[in-house]
């Protein structure tokens, strides 16, 4: 092991000598005994062909086979097999990061089609390349909010994904901004409309599943902020039919699959005239010196490229893998793929719901699409139940509650399964 130190001895003695030790052991002297091997106790060495029979052997141990009924903005959907085996083709890879980025015009062109994309699900009029994920997106948006606006107060809805409020308030703490949280409809309004605030965050489907009417009265300068779940919003109202401002949200849903939690790409998409604001990278379309055809990126108002406090943000990066993942997913499925989705999703979720309620359970949503909250004696034990018998029954929400969702890959013997032991 000497022969891969770091540092030459002679470096090392040198170190040594500044901090008064003659050794390594006295450097290692104020550690915890316990914490120092002297060996590792690891078995003997395999070769490929024995470490790949006892890897698949560990595996086995493993339990796969969960009818998944968890939401809470991490959806388990259908991807068909191709978005993976085209989004790993050679002709995408790409060094991080892209300094010289219209060299990579194919990446370029993917970035773009993907904020056309996202511009026309959201009815929004410019769109970035994407943030980290939608509780980046939402807190990326609340400072944006507050740059156009000039003020430092922001309504935070009650039901926006709690997440996602966690990660606001963070941005909020730093940036000097007061995060006020809101519920009741009138004294939205009664806020709203008096010109304090810089403007109000919602999510539609709340992230208890409630659908809900928007229809909020505001200020002039003061922005309506709406977070949506991309596959609901193929069927759903578009977000600038009830006003929105700013559009955020997460397309985990389009092609990326949970991944225990990520990575993901969250989005901003806005109004034309605020699109200076926007964080992040924007892909533009122009011509070359030839006339032909050429991506370029633009506006790039990110701090790698302008003096730091001029930035809008200090987004380094865009997801790239996911974006075109999305990307391609959507060019598969086409509107009609994802409106099916989007149909048997809320299909699933009624026909589940119906059954719980004809048993006895109370489902606290009056309108919802494909997520609900169900009422329990015990939220804790009803989820370990289903748990033993292969079934992840929802998101523990309190002792009484258990957010459940349903998307396109739940089969109704899965529903019914879930009745039936419920």
């Amino acid at each position: 092991m000497n022969n891969f130190k770091a540092n030459p001895e002679a470096v090392i003695k040198e170190m040594l000598k500044s901090i008064g030790e003659e050794n390594l052991d006295g450097l290692y002297s104020m550690v915890d005994k316990r914490a120092l091997m002297e060996k590792l106790n690891l078995p003997e060495g395999l070769s490929e062909l024995e470490t790949q029979k006892a890897v698949k052997n560990l595996s086995k141990s493993n339990k796969t086979d969960y009818a998944c009924f968890l939401g809470a903005g991490a959806y388990k959907r259908f991807i068909p097999a191709a978005v993976s085996q085209i989004s790993s083709r050679f002709e995408f890879n790409t060094a991080y990061t892209p300094y010289q980025p219209e060299i990579s015009q194919g990446t370029l062109q993917v970035i773009y089609e993907f904020q056309s994309m996202i511009c026309d699900i959201t009815g929004m009029e410019v769109c970035n390349a994407s943030v980290y994920d939608a509780g980046n997106a939402c807190a990326e948006a609340i400072l944006m909010a507050t740059r156009i606006s000039g003020k430092n107060q922001i309504l935070v809805s009650e039901t926006l994904n709690p997440q996602y409020i966690e990660v606001i308030k963070t941005y909020a703490n730093a940036g000097d901004i007061t995060v006020e949280m809101v519920s009741n409809i009138n004294s939205i309004n009664e806020k709203m409309t008096s010109g304090d605030y810089a403007g109000l965050i919602i999510q539609n489907p709340s992230f208890y599943g409630d659908l809900n009417e928007i229809n909020v009265q505001k200020h002039p300068k003061s922005l309506l902020i709406a977070c949506i779940e991309m596959v609901s919003s193929s069927v759903l109202k578009k977000p600038n039919e009830y006003g929105a401002d700013i559009v955020v949200g997460d397309v985990q849903s389009f092609g990326n699959s949970l991944n225990f939690g990520g990575p993901y790409a969250g989005f901003i998409a806005t109004l034309d005239k605020y699109k200076r604001q926007m964080p992040g990278r924007i892909v533009g379309r122009t011509l070359d010196a030839d006339g032909k055809q050429a991506f370029t990126l633009t506006l790039q108002a990110r701090e790698q490229h302008i003096r730091r406090e001029k930035a809008t943000s200090n987004i380094c990066s865009n997801q790239g893998l996911a974006i075109l993942n999305t990307v391609v997913y959507l060019a598969l499925l086409g509107k009609k793929g994802i409106e099916q989705a989007a149909y048997l999703s809320a299909k699933n979720a009624h026909i589940l719901a119906d059954g719980l309620s004809k048993k006895g359970y109370k489902v606290l949503n009056d309108n919802f699409f494909n997520e609900f909250v169900l009422e329990v004696d015990n939220a804790k034990s009803f989820i370990e139940k289903m748990k033993q018998n292969n079934i992840i029954a929802g998101l523990y929400i309190d002792e009484k509650k258990v957010l459940v969702c349903t998307t396109e890959v739940n089969t109704q013997e899965e529903i019914n399964q879930y009745i039936e032991l419920a």
